[in-house]
């Protein structure tokens, strides 16, 4: 089968090819992203490979139609960047990677929330120019902590037990309470409930229409002022007017976060010797409390060869006309 992928990087083509027993594919790799600029590449191949920055809408969905592609396959498990009634109407099937070592992204969640708590960060660097002063670096216990999940998924899972496991006390939020939670002792609250609660409030549910800046100014509102807020899921689930206001008036105490509302163009590449456009982003920086990392949550070996093996079998199961078990349905 010819595969074109997109959005690519050298690490997704060394995991890929060495995947790829047998030469079971014939896989090609394009740096560039996915959308109706660059569609006509995918001329001549039976499906395209596709990341979460990649847009596949309604024209470009067209594109990939009249060039013969028959499956798009999302080597990620959000899906929020297709249109899912386009590829439909096009019989283009979806399919994607719906779990990818999930610890992944949920240790580096603790991680986002140890670094902003204890500043290591910070304390790094003053070491490095010998200065070994304790001035404001003053961090707080997660033991006996209020932590709240929003979005109980296989990622909130995996999060949620390692906050308990700190001693935290682990408050949840999801539309499918999970049942392996629950019998751990996390209880499931109301939004608003969880958001007046919470010392600590990580988001690991979805994108779509009804999360879509989920965290506004009234949830901000909400909070516990001083409160700290993670975010490893997607950009679009926080407000980002909403959050530099929050911060700017010392509402929200910590943010720390892996994706970005308007990432799309600005991770995954070197923007060092460029001047960054992006205002809002510059204004997040410019925060003391905020800690920003480029959408490297998934990234680990595990994740990476799961993510490659997930992928190819969803090709192979294509291919061969086996039922696809990670299909993506409207």
């Amino acid at each position: 089968m010819r595969v074109a992928f997109f959005s690519t990087k050298k690490y997704d083509q060394d995991f890929f090819e060495q995947c790829n027993t047998n030469n079971t594919h014939e896989l090609n790799f394009f740096e560039t992203a996915l959308n109706k600029h660059t569609a006509s590449l995918a001329q001549g191949f039976d499906a395209v490979c596709v990341f979460v920055n990649d847009e596949l809408d309604q024209e470009t969905i067209q594109i990939l139609s009249e060039n013969e592609v028959k499956l798009i396959a999302l080597r990620c498990a959000g899906f929020n960047n297709v249109d899912l009634e386009a590829a439909e109407s096009k019989n283009i099937k979806i399919v994607r990677v719906p779990a990818y070592s999930p610890e992944a992204v949920a240790e580096h969640a603790v991680a986002l929330i140890l670094t902003l708590n204890r500043k290591t960060h910070k304390a790094y660097n003053r070491v490095r120019e010998n200065n070994f002063s304790l001035e404001r670096l003053t961090g707080f216990n997660l033991s006996g902590k209020t932590v709240g999940v929003i979005g109980t998924g296989i990622i909130g899972i995996a999060f949620a037990k390692i906050m308990l496991g700190f001693g935290c006390k682990v408050i949840a939020y999801d539309i499918k309470p999970s049942d392996q939670l629950k019998e751990r002792g996390v209880e499931y609250k109301a939004l608003d409930a969880l958001l007046s609660e919470a010392d600590i409030i990580s988001l690991h549910c979805p994108l779509n229409e009804q999360t879509h800046h989920l965290l506004d100014t009234k949830a901000f509102e909400k909070m516990k002022t001083g409160a700290m807020l993670i975010n490893t899921g997607r950009g679009a689930l926080i407000d980002t007017t909403a959050v530099v206001t929050a911060l700017k008036n010392e509402k929200l105490g910590y943010l720390g976060i892996d994706v970005y509302e308007q990432e799309s163009g600005l991770f995954f590449k070197d923007h060092s010797e460029t001047v960054n456009q992006d205002d809002d982003f510059l204004r997040l920086l410019s925060f003391p409390n905020v800690l920003i990392t480029g959408h490297q949550g998934f990234f680990t070996k595990e994740a990476l060869e799961q993510i490659a093996n997930v992928t190819l079998k969803n090709l192979t199961d294509f291919e061969e006309g086996n039922a696809l078990e990670n299909e993506v349905e409207v």
